[in-house]
């Protein structure tokens, strides 16, 4: 089971009471009415899915019901911090540990028949 800490709580509960809320430190636009539709497009729909560290957005939905914001590698599924929303994002250090390329069918086996 993956426990994530709550920053409101000052506790680790079941990934079962949150829920993921997408990307954290978006920036968003002033006047939303007045961008084109290709500028909503890349706002609203278009993100970049990243193989390491990224940031989210989470939600306490079965405890406190606050949103905070978490840093998660995508590899490992592993939360290396959570911070209450309105903070700032926080710099990570270069200790992070790298991943080897994730091996594929294709790669290993060559193409699929």
């Amino acid at each position: 089971m993956l426990l994530i800490h709550c920053p409101y709580c000052q506790e680790e509960r079941s990934e079962l009471e949150f829920r993921g809320a997408g990307d954290a430190h978006i920036a968003r636009p002033a006047d939303i009415a007045s961008i084109s539709d290709e500028e909503f497009e890349a706002y609203f729909f278009l993100r970049d899915n990243p193989k390491g560290l990224i940031f989210e957005r989470w939600r306490h939905i079965h405890g406190c019901g606050r949103f905070f914001n978490a840093v998660r590698d995508t590899v490992s599924d592993k939360f290396l911090m959570t911070y209450k929303a309105g903070e700032p994002k926080p710099v990570v250090g270069a200790a992070v540990e790298k991943h080897a390329p994730v091996e594929t069918y294709e790669a290993l086996e060559g193409e699929a028949q």
